[in-house]
């Protein structure tokens, strides 16, 4: 930092160039000391919730909050010397910018809120248009009622705030519409405000101000400047000029839209986001002569702490300097325009501003192409298409698009991107660097990277937006899943189960479907797919469904719906069995009591009264001892019944009763390649594959099914019930006679059979 005191005269002016020299000194030892030890902490980090929180702000940053601390001493000086030095540091940072941003002439108004040299400016249009207000107040107002004009597309709450500043009513605001047939779609339509200037003047109103856009809050359209400033000259209107494109003023080359803003009335600057440098304040610039006027308005002030406001950017100012400042801006610039151009090159990408190269702010948006509509109208809706159909592929690009700039902003976080929702265009993602890369430090490879990462998600997104009319249409045309609408997710769609008690009218809470739906869901996670799974929603008024994420061009979705709606069947005759098993074992219980003393009374009856004896028992028992026959009972959970274990002592073999119902599967079911992911479309016939690789393929999935077929032939034969094991085939029984089927025992047990003549 240059500043000696042969080049400054006031003496506390040189003293204080000489402590920021020895303070900037101190900065940079800092500084080295913490590129010598990597990033490890210091021992003098600041402690408590602030500790590792403060991001690097850089040498320029430093002197920026330096500037708080030193006018807080500066304020202990006596009134005289205090005087003297804050008109000198007030002075000075007014005339520099009025040199570097092109404004002639002009005074500054330093604030902190950006919307407050505004209100202020307003308060002086007031003053100078009415001459008793001072002396008669709201009276005047009231008979000539003042007008104030907003773009529709100035930053939200600017007209609430004014009318809670100035204390006028919501009519005083009028908000003129942006262009809708012809031009940009934000910026100001300047006829249809010529004729609301009339209707005013003929209803007994006062034009009071008209409020531009240098770049607006959204998009960064810059009004017709030069055609309002000529408006309003002729009605006696006050122009007022905001926005992020006034920054592009410090350059060389200036767009004719934005330098017709020199000469508007006033202009309000933020210089601490474009330049980086922390809490430092906004300006307004603005031109008038009457100083009583500014002072009533609050423009001016006579108190030395107001001025000091501009103390911190006056250290700025000259920490950088001019090439400094303008390297700076300059840089923001190139980071949009590099983008802008790399962007046009990428396909399903359309960007906004196109028409405004020299604009600092890039929008751009996802769009997929509708079918008959015309390529080079950007994905127009084709006249006979249904608005609701038009409807429904708007929603499903704008949860496309909110999903994309999130993706990117974690991907590319020193990109500074942002999501918002336009009221013409829908979700959009934008990039302001003007606003953002001085602070975190935007270089060109982020801008490359940023492109790469679109380019990488777009062919996801692309085949998602095609994906989700099939996946609509096979949810249809299967029973019992049902399709639900949702507009605001980004994946192949929302599927929600049936049950057999859903009411499908209701939106109550529903425990049945949530715990199927919560067994579905780990059912597909534990599959390792390609896609994802997800339970929703969160709020409990509505059912619960399963929401598939983002797919690729790979996804069978026939195979997707037949498994969801295969296994989420399967959960709930799996869990109707658990439910009813209780019912079930306790009527068992109940059952098998019964048949207990029942047996006990007919084993009484076969042996006798006088068995029960003790005495006359044993005796009669050892004369002649009863045979007891083997009777059991068996709970078959499957049927629900008791069964007799007769057989089982008899022939040596458990009966297994009544055949349990096959577990429920799809009539699609596809054989895959090892390795190959569930629900991946066949590699047969596919053109991406090499002549070598599909004919390999093609005969491992020949191989796998004549296999399979060759499995299930097996097990259709070992289901028959004609053939017992041990029995010969078919052919061999009608040579060798009818054998009859024995169950086969232990060999100690088992019956000798007689073989036929011709077979000893």
């Amino acid at each position: 930092m240059d500043v000696s005191s042969d080049q400054i005269a006031d003496p506390t002016l040189a003293e204080m160039g000489k402590n920021l020299k020895e303070a900037m000194k101190m900065l940079e030892d800092s500084q080295r000391r913490t590129e010598e030890e990597n990033g490890k902490k210091l021992s003098g980090d600041i402690p408590g919730p602030l500790q590792g929180r403060i991001q690097n702000i850089g040498e320029q940053g430093h002197i920026a909050l330096l500037g708080h601390s030193l006018g807080a001493y500066i304020s202990t000086l006596d009134k005289e010397r205090l005087r003297k030095l804050t008109t000198r540091i007030f002075s000075d940072t007014t005339l520099w910018l009025c040199r570097i941003f092109r404004y002639e002439n002009g005074c500054a108004y330093f604030h902190e809120d950006e919307r407050e040299g505004l209100a202020k400016i307003c308060r002086l249009a007031i003053h100078s248009r009415y001459e008793d207000f001072v002396v008669d107040g709201f009276n005047v107002l009231y008979n000539k009622k003042p007008v104030i004009y907003l773009s529709a597309a100035a930053r939200p709450g600017l007209a609430q705030y004014l009318c809670n500043q100035l204390g006028l009513p919501f009519p005083c605001l009028s908000r003129v519409p942006c262009n809708t047939m012809f031009g940009s779609q934000h910026q100001m339509d300047i006829a249809l405000l010529e004729k609301l200037i009339k209707d005013d003047i003929e209803r007994g109103k006062l034009p009071l101000l008209l409020v531009a856009n240098a770049g607006t809050a959204a998009v960064g359209h810059t009004d017709k400047i030069g055609r309002l400033k000529e408006l309003c000259e002729q009605y006696g209107i006050w122009l007022h000029v905001e926005g992020v494109n006034l920054a592009t003023l410090a350059l060389g080359y200036v767009s004719s839209s934005v330098l017709a803003a020199t000469k508007c009335d006033s202009m309000t600057l933020t210089p601490g986001p474009w330049l980086g440098l922390p809490a430092v304040p906004a300006v307004t610039l603005y031109k008038h002569d009457d100083p009583a006027l500014t002072l009533v308005a609050g423009l001016t002030s006579n108190k030395p702490a107001d001025k000091l406001r501009a103390l911190p950017l006056w250290l700025s100012l000259q920490y950088l300097g001019l090439d400094g400042i303008v390297e700076r801006i300059k840089h923001a610039c190139q980071l949009s325009q590099r983008l802008q151009e790399s962007l046009k090159k990428v396909n399903h990408i359309k960007i906004l501003v196109e028409d405004e190269l020299s604009s600092p702010v890039v929008v751009f948006r996802f769009f997929q192409e509708l079918p008959g509509s015309d390529p080079a109208l950007k994905a127009v809706p084709a006249p006979n298409m249904a608005p609701s159909t038009v409807g429904r592929e708007g929603h499903s690009c704008d949860a496309l698009n909110r999903w994309l700039g999130e993706e990117l902003k974690q991907l590319v976080p020193v990109s500074g991107l942002t999501v918002m929702d336009l009221e013409a265009e829908g979700v959009c993602v934008r990039f302001s660097p003007l606003m953002t890369a001085a602070v975190l430090g935007t270089r060109g490879e982020d801008v490359d990277q940023l492109v790469a990462c679109i380019e990488g998600k777009l062919p996801v997104m692309t085949c998602t937006l095609q994906l989700r009319e099939e996946f609509k249409q096979e949810v249809t045309r299967t029973a019992g899943v049902l399709h639900v609408d949702d507009p605001n997710w980004p994946g192949i769609g929302v599927v929600r189960y049936e049950h057999a008690n859903d009411d499908k009218n209701s939106l109550k809470l529903d425990p049945e479907g949530e715990k199927i739906h919560a067994g579905l869901l780990k059912k597909l996670n534990e599959l390792e797919s390609d896609l994802t799974f997800k339970m929703g929603p969160e709020y409990k008024s509505m059912k619960s469904c399963i929401y598939i994420g983002m797919a690729s061009d790979e996804v069978d979705v026939s195979e997707l719906v037949e498994t969801i709606a295969v296994t989420a069947r399967e959960i709930e005759e799996n869990s109707r069995l658990l439910e009813n098993m209780t019912e079930v074992v306790r009527k068992g219980i109940q059952e098998a009591q019964v048949q207990l003393q029942k047996a006990n009374e007919e084993r009484l009856l076969e042996e006798g009264v006088l068995r029960q004896i003790p005495v006359v028992g044993s005796v009669l028992n050892w004369f002649s001892p009863v045979q007891p026959s083997q009777k059991g009972r068996t709970f078959n959970l499957t049927a629900g019944s008791l069964e007799s274990t007769e057989h089982t002592y008899v022939y040596k073999v458990q009966d297994t009763g009544v055949t349990p119902p096959q577990t429920p599967t799809g009539s699609r079911t596809k054989l895959r390649l090892p390795g190959q992911k569930p629900f991946k479309k066949s590699l047969r016939g596919s053109d991406a594959l090499s002549e070598t690789s599909s004919v390999s393929h093609t005969e491992d999935l020949e191989k796998m099914e004549h296999l399979s077929s060759g499995q299930e032939q097996e097990a259709l034969e070992a289901n028959s019930p004609e053939p017992q094991p041990g029995a010969p085939a078919p052919q061999e029984a009608e040579q060798t006679g009818t054998f009859q089927n024995i169950a086969q025992g232990p060999e100690d047990d088992r019956p000798q059979v007689e073989e036929p003549e011709n077979l000893r």
